[in-house]
Parts: structure tokens; C-alpha cells; sequence
């Protein structure tokens, strides 16, 4: 065990505070008598709330300098919702730790409507995931996507002003914030398909540090380990990014592990579907299989868009 207080990153949102509460407590719980220090570290994401994330850089704005600390020494750990950690990590670094897997599903939050069913048409849906918007339009054409970042506070509070009738959150960070009350519904995974690896947790660390690595062993989670394995191999095979809206769940029953992904046009006018299963131990070949059917079916009619 080190002897010195292990350093803890996390950016300073309420969101990412509250899990890295949740992960530090764990890390203790598995070594007794470790001291812990948490290290927030302001992101270029947390400082730029007014524009989608696609047009300032994308999701690796959520952990680049957290890994600048890691390279710098000043923390020895960064927790990351792994949803926001891009496909390739810069060399040195690994992602030592996945935790167990939360609920990967989607909340509707609505002051007008319990659900998608129940907005008129031309109601405005706020969201800045492409992800999501490109679902929403697919199922409801006639609705109205508006640009909406922020925490679930911010968001709400733009709610009840009007910016928009409705908005989308993960159910996850709801939970993890006690606010679950918030949402009208819970979006099945029919209705909105999560993002690549939303619901876990990852820790991330020096990749030679073998004393940190060996301190956050006990939190594996081989089952999370293995969805995201093939959520992330689908979406390395399609160079996935903030620009390219794609979903996929990963779920195990027994040994066997099935894969489900979406690939999408923005507005939603076009989308291509793949499902896969097989051993979990294969499940990164699974997902790099799904990945490459998706990529053949859309072919120049979806890379097109991205040039």
C-alpha cells in the first residue's frame, strides 16, 4: 500500500464529485486504512456550457486535463464516466478499473409530458447529444431538437422557462445525484439505446503505476469489464466521436454476451442496426465485428456527412 495519501481527479461538477464520492468510498472499503485526497481539476467541457461539445473539441474535453495531471503527477487516479473517455487513451495512460455497471438507460424530464407519446407536435426537445437527438427525430419527426448543456439543475430550471418542453438525461446520473424524482418516465431500451458505456464508471491511472493499479484490482468488475469491452470495440471500428451518433448495450446472460448498436444520420432520416452475440471472452472481437457490419450497411451514404 502507498504511503502517502492516494490523490483522487475528478472534475468539479456536482455530477462528477458525487461519483468520485462513490468511488473513493469503495476504494477504501477494499483497503482499509488508505487515505484519500480529492484533487478537482477544471476541464475546457465544465468552462463552455453554451455550445455542443461536437463543435469545441468533443467528449475528450471531459478528461484531457485530467490527464495531463495524471502525466504531470499530480494525481494518481482520474475517475471518469466512461461514456466521456474517447475510444484510444494516450500512451502510458489505462483505464485500470471498471466498476460495476449502473442502470444504462435514459430519464425523460418534461413539466408538460410524461413521455414522447405525449408531446404535440413542434414541441421543442433539448438536448446536445447527437445520440440522442438523431433517436428522438427518428421516432417523432415532427418534433424540435434545441441545443441544451448543462447539470440537471440547469436544465430543469430551463424546462420550467420554456427553453424547451422537454429534455433527456442519463438515469444514472440521476441516481447518483438522489434525484430520480426528476424523471417523468424511463426510457426502455427500444425507445432511446444508451451510449457506448453509459451507466460505468472508469478509473483511470499511469499504466507502469503497478502499486495504484494494485490498490483498485478489488473494484474489477469482469461483467462491465466485458460489455463496455464490445461497446468500445464497435465503436473503435467506426472511429466514433462526438460527431458520429451511435448507440450500443452490451448484455451478458450467462456466458453469453449480445450486442445491439445504432448508427444514425443527425437528423434521424436514416439508421442502420446491427445485433451480435457470443462467448463474453470474446467480446471485444463481437464488438469490432459489429462495428464493421455497421460500417459496411451505411457506407458513403453516412461517411459522407462527417467530410
Amino acid at each position: 500500500m502507498i504511503q502517502r495519501p492516494l490523490r483522487i481527479g475528478t472534475r468539479g461538477s456536482p455530477m462528477a464529485l458525487a461519483q468520485t464520492g462513490l468511488v473513493r468510498d469503495q476504494i477504501v472499503a477494499a483497503n482499509p486504512g488508505l487515505e484519500t485526497e480529492i484533487v478537482v481539476v477544471n476541464t475546457v467541457a465544465d468552462r463552455i456550457l453554451d455550445r455542443p461539445l461536437s463543435e469545441i473539441g468533443g467528449k475528450g474535453l471531459f478528461t484531457k486535463e485530467l490527464e495531463q495531471a495524471l502525466f504531470a503527477d499530480v494525481v494518481d487516479v482520474a475517475v471518469h464516466s466512461m461514456k466521456d473517455v474517447e475510444t484510444w487513451l494516450p500512451e502510458g495512460l489505462v483505464i485500470a478499473c471498471i466498476l460495476e455497471r449502473d442502470d444504462p438507460r435514459d430519464a425523460f424530464l418534461s413539466p408538460r409530458a410524461a413521455g414522447f407519446s405525449d408531446l404535440p407536435a413542434g414541441a421543442r426537445v433539448g438536448t446536445s447529444s447527437l445520440r440522442r437527438a438523431a433517436q428522438v427525430l427518428m421516432r417523432r419527426p415532427d418534433l424540435r431538437i434545441v441545443p441544451l448543456r448543462g447539470n440537471a439543475n440547469t436544465r430543469m430550471r430551463k424546462l420550467e422557462e420554456g427553453t424547451c418542453d422537454a429534455t433527456l438525461l442519463a438515469l444514472c446520473g440521476l441516481e447518483r445525484l438522489g434525484m430520480t424524482e426528476m424523471a417523468r418516465s424511463v426510457l426502455t431500451v427500444d425507445e432511446m439505446l444508451p451510449a457506448v458505456a453509459q451507466g460505468a464508471l472508469g478509473i483511470e491511472c499511469r499504466e507502469a503505476d503497478a502499486e495504484v493499479r494494485a490498490l483498485l484490482a478489488p473494484l474489477v468488475c469482469p461483467r462491465a469489464t466485458a460489455e463496455l469491452d464490445a461497446e468500445r470495440g464497435l465503436l473503435a471500428e467506426l472511429d466514433g466521436s462526438c460527431r458520429t451518433p451511435i448507440a450500443a448495450l452490451a448484455r451478458i446472460a450467462g456466458e453469453t454476451l449480445s450486442l445491439d448498436g445504432l448508427l444514425f444520420l443527425p437528423d434521424g432520416s436514416a439508421h442502420w442496426a446491427v445485433q451480435r452475440s457470443g462467448s463474453v471472452a470474446d467480446a471485444a472481437r463481437i464488438g469490432a465485428e459489429a462495428g464493421a457490419e455497421l460500417k459496411r450497411a451505411a457506407g458513403d451514404t453516412y461517411f459522407k456527412h462527417l467530410q
